[in-house]
């Protein structure tokens, strides 16, 4: 049964709720233990409400021809927001979904059903255990990755060290460009370590952000991009209708940002501060 005609799957059980946001039954916010991670309209897959959501939607409307099929690798995708922008901006888009959560992946598209023609194909486990064991006839090399591997409010270390990644770009297609979602505030260590991380693997990064990034605010989204095609780094694709003041670190600014902050590798890696997470305080 889909969710506009009675939402009847039972989330609770998996700690997530799905909340209907407007009147017409068309746009639903999916959240799990009271941090949203998605929101999907069924009527206008273009619609995009989060900010984090629409830059990444901006690196992939730029990666390609407009209209052109690309291989797509989610790793992690809530209520698979960005899937759907694929498949209506890009008809004939074989995309991979890794995640970890089958049963509340299942819940999720019983109430939120996928448009007709869309080509996602899924996979289930843990994400780095699943790189490691792709199979041959898996959507790849990927494009685009998009990786957005959130336990509620944190991601964990496992999914963020220097040997994650690297299981990454064999998933990869030359010149592909991978997305990483993060969350970050204060003075930022975290998501130094894990700009020093990508650009120790790939030629050219940028860190974009809300103003958080340059308020040292205590909490804001960033999303890192990384890729060896620079053009796919251009600031003219990050505009301020996309989701007010946009902060983007690129070239000898974020080298500046970075430092000598160094990579992070499984020995030294951590999971990502929370709220109210004593990294997040102003210094």
């Amino acid at each position: 049964m889909t969710a506009d005609r009675g939402f009847s799957v039972d989330l609770a059980r998996h700690g997530a709720t799905l909340t209907l946001l407007d009147p017409d039954g068309e746009r639903y916010e999916l959240a799990v233990d009271g941090i949203p991670q998605s929101m999907v309209s069924l009527g206008d897959p273009l619609d995009l409400r989060y900010p984090y959501v629409r830059w990444i939607a901006r690196t992939i409307d730029a990666a390609a021809t407009p209209g052109a099929p690309l291989r797509v690798l989610h790793l992690g995708a809530g209520a698979m927001t960005l899937p759907r922008y694929v498949a209506a901006t890009r008809p004939g888009s074989p995309q991979l979904v890794v995640e970890a959560e089958r049963a509340l992946f299942e819940s999720v598209l019983e109430a939120l059903p996928l448009p007709e023609g869309a080509e996602v194909h899924p996979l289930f486990g843990d994400a780095r255990a699943v790189l490691g064991a792709l199979p041959e006839n898996a959507a790849l090399p990927a494009d685009v990755a998009v990786i957005d591997l959130w336990d509620a409010a944190t991601v964990s270390a496992h999914v963020s060290s220097l040997e994650f990644y690297e299981l990454v770009l064999p998933a990869l297609a030359p010149d592909a460009v991978v997305a990483v979602n993060l969350l970050d505030g204060g003075d930022f260590r975290y998501l130094r370590e894990q700009a020093a991380t990508l650009r120790s693997l790939f030629s050219s990064v940028a860190v974009v952000s809300d103003e958080s990034l340059r308020t040292r605010a205590p909490l804001g989204n960033a999303v890192l991009f990384a890729s060896d095609r620079p053009a796919l780094m251009a600031h003219h694709r990050f505009r301020e209708e996309d989701g007010g003041f946009v902060h983007l670190l690129h070239g000898e600014r974020l080298d500046g940002w970075i430092g000598d902050t160094r990579p992070v590798t499984d020995a030294t890696a951590t999971d990502s501060p929370s709220p109210g997470d004593a990294r997040l305080r102003r210094r």
